[in-house]
């Protein structure tokens, strides 16, 4: 029977929908432009398949793959196949497939291997990321290039210091590129916002920074061979000294992949093993400057648009590397952006182009810091101005005399919590009457994980584990807490979600700032009125369901139960 039609007798799609999809089939399968076009689900064609052609339907989580006999299979036809050997069974090898129809696949695995081989059908997003999870990312790529040092003799990816020449040659071998590409490739994918590639004693191993956390990527072990080329390409790509290896470098890359523009820092600094490499991705198509997608609940929201909006003073965002301080700032300057309006930024790196904003690229080592360009574009008449960091006592003294001279300044610093700001820049140098009349506004914040919304279970609260300080009144009956499903990868979250503190200037504050006060009695002053903290904020996201207590705990400090 013709598969279109077994799908349509199965109920599974109408006879309108399929002709709608082989007006859009472009050369695929009709199975796989319906579940292209959303018209069906991959489970359901899959459990169709599998009663039509007697093949067992199975979920990879619940199976235990025999590593030892997955061995004796190679590596490239497993990923060029996307079929998976599983374990024995009655004399077969069951082996995991998400298509009945890829016969030559199965032939090829079976000659090679000498074994009799039974297909399973399984979904083929999951077949994909178990058949890198075993033999790591790039595993195909990493058989090939031991099969060329193998035949050809020579190491492709050996060290020549002495010849940069060759050892840029090595490091262009299309497999060695083809290895760097399949690396980035996954990690776009995976929605990573960090990739560190470290060398050890014991080999190299790779990282992935997933929603602020690092999950170790499997590798294959063969790689640690070809790591010195890895890192040569690299620098090749963004455009650095390959023949410096003592020295850290920093470079950027501006890659297209899968119609999507990302621009990738690199990071690369002399380690005792070799060079560690962090690779810092911007996903330009995934970022959306808004206030309310940052996660900022309307009470905050109305008062930092009443911030954003003064004619003057300096408005702060603090909080450490990775909290969002620079999305929060792009999307405040997206949001007073206008023609009469001249918005000029410092930054260090530029991370993202905006239209209808001039920005500027720090350079320290010609003498272009964040307090030197300052002064100069305050001769370019800027209505609004951006710090990417105020750094030291220079900068801290260009932001007030910016704010004075009746710009709007924002700018970030590292701090932990909202109060602390004042006297950090106190400790800057910065005249205590100075800070108290230019300083409008700090905001503080972190960013949660948000809990899978497909999987997050309810537990009530009285049986929740909470700390002392989790505030009873006014909480729900329930809370959630992660789960884990196929969707977030059995994590149990999906994405990130920010909390906030923020803190807005008054007379009183005015003048104890003035007085040099300590930032536990500014704190103390903020609470009395009406300040909402860090871990209050995530309380409060815990109450609405988006985030669990323990991330809350992880993120945030307690606050101090009087």
């Amino acid at each position: 029977m013709e598969l279109g039609q077994l799908l349509v007798d199965e109920g599974l799609v109408s006879n309108d929908q399929l002709q709608l999809a082989r007006s859009e089939q472009n050369g695929d399968r009709i199975d796989q432009t319906l579940i292209r076009m959303g018209l069906v689900t991959e489970d359901a064609v899959l459990r169709t398949l599998s009663t039509e052609f007697g093949m067992a339907y199975i979920d990879l989580k619940d199976i235990e793959v025999d590593v030892e006999l997955l061995s004796q299979f190679p590596t490239s036809a497993i990923f060029r196949h996307s079929l998976l050997p599983l374990y024995r069974q009655n004399g077969h090898v069951v082996v995991a497939t998400d298509d009945p129809l890829k016969l030559e696949g199965l032939d090829e695995l079976s000659t090679v291997s000498g074994l009799r081989l039974e297909p399973v059908l399984t979904r083929g997003n999951e077949l994909g990321n178990r058949i890198r999870e075993l033999l790591g990312v790039g595993g195909d790529t990493i058989n090939e290039l031991v099969r060329q040092r193998s035949e050809e003799g020579i190491e492709l990816l050996e060290e020549i210091e002495e010849d940069q020449g060759e050892l840029a040659e090595g490091a262009q071998a299309p497999s060695v590129i083809r290895l760097v590409n399949e690396l980035l490739i996954e990690a776009v994918k995976l929605m990573t916002s960090d990739v560190h590639i470290e060398p050890q004693e014991a080999g190299l191993r790779v990282r992935y920074r997933i929603d602020g956390m690092l999950r170790v990527q499997a590798v294959p072990a063969e790689i640690n061979h070809f790591y010195s080329a890895i890192v040569t390409r690299l620098k090749i790509m963004s455009h650095l000294n390959i023949a410096e290896k003592r020295l850290p470098q920093d470079g950027r890359i501006k890659l297209r992949v899968s119609g999507r523009e990302v621009d990738v820092r690199v990071s690369i600094i002399p380690m005792v093993h070799g060079e560690g490499v962090v690779l810092r991705l911007l996903d330009k198509d995934k970022m959306k400057f808004d206030l309310k997608n940052v996660g900022m609940p309307p009470t905050v929201i109305r008062r930092f648009r009443q911030l954003i909006g003064l004619p003057h003073g300096i408005i702060l965002v603090t909080g450490p590397t990775g909290s969002g301080k620079s999305t929060t700032l792009y999307s405040a300057l997206n949001e007073i952006k206008a023609p009469e309006t001249k918005i000029i930024t410092v930054e260090d790196p530029v991370e993202y182009q905006m239209d209808g904003i001039s920005q500027i690229q720090v350079h320290s080592r010609i003498g272009l810091t964040f307090a030197a360009g300052l002064r100069s574009i305050l001769r370019h008449d800027p209505d609004v101005v951006l710090i990417g960091e105020i750094r030291d006592g220079e900068t801290a003294q260009a932001a007030i005399q910016a704010s004075l001279t009746g710009h709007v300044v924002f700018s970030t610093l590292h701090t932990n919590d909202a109060p602390s700001a004042f006297t950090r820049l106190v400790d800057m140098g910065v005249e205590p009457y100075l800070v108290a009349s230019t300083v409008e506004g700090v905001l503080a914040q972190r960013l949660v994980r948000r809990l899978c919304p497909e999987c997050k279970k309810a537990v009530a609260v009285g049986q929740a584990d909470v700390p002392e300080d989790f505030p009873k009144e006014g909480a729900p009956a329930f809370i959630y807490e992660p789960n884990g499903c196929r969707e977030c990868s059995d994590s149990g979250y999906s994405g990130r979600t920010g909390v906030f503190e923020l803190l807005t200037t008054d007379p009183v504050l005015q003048e104890m700032c003035a007085d040099n006060e300590s930032a536990t009695k500014i704190r103390k002053h903020a609470l009395q009125n009406g300040m909402t903290t860090l871990r209050h904020s995530g309380w409060e996201q815990v109450w609405d369901g988006l985030t669990s207590v323990e991330e809350v705990v992880r993120i945030t400090r307690g606050d101090i139960i009087a």
